[in-house]
C-alpha cells in the first residue's frame, strides 16, 4: 500500500517563479524577437482597449501602428494600466490609471488630427523641413481593406528590418576582430 502524500507546506517559491514586473519599452532598442512579441502584445490590448471603452477612430485609428507618436502614446499607457492592475498594486492604483487614461486620450486626439489617418485610410504623419533640409515628400493616403492582415504585414517588415540591421551589427562585429 502507498504512503499517503504528507503535505510538506506550501511550494517554495523563488525569485525566477516571479513573473518579471513591467518595465518601460525602448522601441528603438528592442532585438527583432522582442519586437515582434511587443507588436503583437501591443496590438491586442489596443484591441481590447478601443471595444472595452467604445473608443473612436478619431482615438485610436485602425492604423495607429503606422504612427509613433500613437504608439509611444499606446504603449505607455499599455504598461501604466499593467502596473494599476497589478495584484501587488493599490486598491485606488486604477483611478489613477483613468485619470492618466483620459489625458492620453486628448493627445490621441490631438495626434489623430495632426496625422490626418482615419477609419479606411491612412498616410504618413507631416512632417516640417527646418531649414537647410530637403523638403518633405508629398503626403499620399493609403487605403486599406483588411486591417489584422496590412498589421501582419507591417510587423512582419519591421522584424525584417530589424532582424538584417542585428545581422549587420554582428557581422561587423566579427569583422572588426579579425582573425
Amino acid at each position: 500500500m502507498d504512503e499517503p502524500d504528507v503535505f510538506d507546506g506550501p511550494p517554495r517559491v523563488t525569485n525566477a517563479d516571479m513573473p518579471e514586473p513591467p518595465h518601460p519599452v525602448n522601441w528603438n532598442l528592442l532585438t527583432a524577437h522582442e519586437l515582434e512579441q511587443e507588436w503583437l502584445a501591443l496590438n491586442r490590448w489596443v484591441d481590447w482597449l478601443r471595444r472595452t471603452y467604445g473608443l473612436t477612430v478619431a482615438v485610436v485609428p485602425p492604423f495607429w501602428h503606422h504612427h509613433p507618436e500613437m504608439v509611444w502614446e499606446l504603449s505607455a499607457l499599455h504598461l501604466h494600466w499593467l502596473g494599476a492592475y497589478d495584484p501587488e498594486q493599490n486598491a485606488s492604483a486604477p483611478l489613477g490609471w483613468h485619470r492618466d487614461f483620459a489625458d492620453a486620450r486628448e493627445r490621441l486626439r490631438y495626434w489623430v488630427t495632426a496625422c490626418g489617418t482615419r477609419g479606411d485610410r491612412d498616410r504618413p504623419t507631416r512632417q516640417a523641413a527646418w531649414p537647410g533640409e530637403d523638403p518633405a515628400p508629398t503626403i499620399q493616403d493609403f487605403t486599406f481593406t483588411d486591417r489584422d492582415t496590412e498589421f501582419v504585414e507591417f510587423v512582419i517588415a519591421q522584424v525584417r528590418k530589424r532582424q538584417e540591421a542585428e545581422d549587420e551589427f554582428y557581422a561587423n562585429l566579427a569583422d572588426d576582430e579579425g582573425p
